[in-house]
């Protein structure tokens, strides 16, 4: 793009519009960024980058440890007053901690953002492992038993948005097919639970199932994650099954 358009796509943009553009820069695969990346990403020249940053650092927006650039605490602390995530977390976490005592592995709650999944409530297993998300963070919501059990249950439209961002492959086991991924979709309702084998990670497979408003609309979906070799989805299924039809029973009425 020439300079001229560079200045007319900001001037049509303004502070907030920019302040946006480098939030957006952020995602699960990019934490941190250099002034150069968080540049090349957002989409703005760096001289605006470098004070548009500067300008949400003062208010907490942002945080610059040692050269790059990260979300900041005060975003955190205001996502927590979102009515989806704290009414929702509200009714949906004791049956997470019943769903975590029941199998022990990490249990997580998500709500579809875009073509990713936001991780609303996470409870972590008593075995480490090398789990990317983090409460705040999101997930593809294409190789992502959470995404899959909310896709599942949406309409065409929102497959579509989904597809159209992308399906690149994280692991050899990636379905990025979009044929393949509508055929998996289509086989979910069948069954009530979505499953992703090391799609996302070599070594940790996830068992996921849909969580619905009062009007029968899928709203959000929980999930346990764990070894591949622990989570059986003939024993998981069920089990994420009746937790998110509990938990859409205590969700309903407070909408």
């Amino acid at each position: 793009m020439s300079p001229t358009g560079w200045d007319t796509g900001i001037a049509e943009a303004g502070a907030l519009g920019r302040a946006a553009m480098i939030l957006g820069a952020f995602d699960e695969d990019h934490r941190e960024l250099t002034l150069a990346a968080l540049s090349q990403r957002s989409g703005l020249p760096r001289s605006t980058t470098h004070r548009t940053a500067d300008t949400m650092i003062r208010l907490g927006w942002l945080d610059k440890p040692e050269h790059r650039y990260r979300i900041g605490n005060r975003l955190f602390e205001l996502s927590g007053l979102a009515p989806i995530r704290h009414e929702l977390r509200e009714a949906v976490l004791p049956y997470l901690q019943d769903l975590h005592h029941a199998t022990r592995i990490t249990v997580q709650l998500g709500v579809l953002d875009g073509p990713r999944v936001l991780v609303v409530e996470k409870i972590t297993g008593h075995r480490q492992m090398p789990m990317l998300s983090q409460v705040g963070g999101t997930l593809p919501a294409y190789c992502s038993a959470l995404g899959r059990a909310i896709l599942a249950w949406s309409d065409e439209e929102t497959v579509d948005t989904v597809i159209a961002a992308g399906l690149p492959a994280r692991t050899p086991r990636t379905l990025t097919s979009p044929v393949a991924l509508r055929r998996e979709l289509a086989a979910i309702p069948d069954r009530g639970w979505a499953v992703e084998r090391e799609e996302g990670n070599i070594g940790l497979s996830c068992v996921g199932a849909p969580i619905f408003g009062p009007l029968g609309d899928v709203v959000a979906a929980l999930s346990v994650t764990g070894p591949t070799g622990l989570v059986r989805a003939d024993r998981a299924g069920p089990a994420v099954r009746m937790a998110a039809a509990a938990a859409s029973r205590a969700y309903a009425p407070r909408r």
